[in-house]
């Protein structure tokens, strides 16, 4: 930066004149030349941060619909096996509007599809079977397709729901080394209540 010459005229306290502080700049200019460099920069920043916040909104109602869906499975086996209403309660909670054919995987920006697990009871459905602990410490048996799951005892079956969601990402411009469209995933699985 160049030194700026400055003048201040300061009024004697003696002279009839309110004081007042009169600065003159002889480089006159150089703040609007300045901001003239640094707004294309700012611009990009607060575009940027638009578009983060786009991208953040849109994953946090595409995980929230799995939750809605998976946490209305849940709830007891006959609901766990209502695929129609746990698709409802996944769309109507993400405000995100039902893609037309909603169990497949989506190619469509602007919907939500809610698709079967791979790994889905009879392939189709949000049921899956698996295995408790069998009380030695090892693992359970991860929930699959075969229902009821085969366990050995002491271990029972366990029913879950699981329910993935995707929806579709497009930027409002096109930026280098970021694809897109972006596929936005959600996937949340819970046990299901047996009484």
């Amino acid at each position: 930066m160049m030194a700026r010459a400055t003048t201040v005229n300061i009024p004697s306290a003696t002279s009839g004149d309110s004081p007042r502080l009169h600065i003159h700049s002889d480089e006159a200019g150089t703040s609007l030349i300045e901001f003239a460099f640094l707004l294309p920069i700012l611009l990009i920043l607060v575009l940027g941060i638009i578009e983060i916040g786009r991208y953040a909104e849109l994953s946090i109602q595409v995980a929230s619909a799995a939750r809605a869906g998976a946490q209305y499975g849940a709830q007891n086996l006959a609901t766990a096996a209502s695929s129609s209403a746990i698709q409802s309660a996944a769309v109507n909670d993400s405000q995100i509007p039902a893609c037309g054919s909603i169990t497949t995987t989506n190619n469509t920006p602007g919907c939500l599809a809610v698709p079967y697990p791979v790994n889905a009871y009879q392939g189709q459905g949000y049921v899956l079977c698996g295995c408790s602990t069998d009380g030695s410490g090892s693992q359970p048996v991860p929930p699959g397709a075969t229902c009821p799951a085969s366990c050995s005892s002491p271990a029972h079956p366990l029913v879950y729901v699981q329910v993935n969601t995707q929806a579709i990402f497009n930027s409002l411009f096109q930026y280098p080394g970021i694809p897109s469209p972006i596929t936005v995933n959600g996937s949340v699985q819970l046990r299901v209540g047996q009484d």
